[in-house]
């Protein structure tokens, strides 16, 4: 018997091919951009399997918002302990809206 569902890997693959000619027009530091972002997208293959929505580029997309956000949240935990370790050190720092200013 043979497999009814494609993997999710084909899947992303598929929509990799699908974006090659897009990719190609971009500059080359953007591909590399654009080669990561389908990388974290592999990071959710089971998650994204599991949820097999109607139109997988759904699922594609939310496993790349997942890891930005991640990424996002280590960098901004980073700045606020180097804020509060400059604030001990003695350098007066206001933050307004997210904006240091000195």
């Amino acid at each position: 018997m043979g497999r009814t569902l494609p993997t999710f890997t084909r899947i992303i693959d598929s929509e990799i091919e699908s974006w090659s000619k897009y990719k190609r027009g971009l500059r080359k530091d953007d591909q590399e951009i654009f080669d990561d972002l389908f990388r974290s997208a592999r990071i959710h293959l089971a998650e994204n399997f599991y949820a097999m929505r109607t139109i997988p580029f759904e699922s594609i997309i939310i496993s790349m918002l997942i890891e930005q956000r991640k990424l996002i949240k280590i960098l901004q935990e980073r700045m606020e302990k180097t804020e509060r370790i400059e604030l001990v050190a003695g350098s007066p720092i206001d933050i307004v809206d997210g904006v240091i200013n000195r």
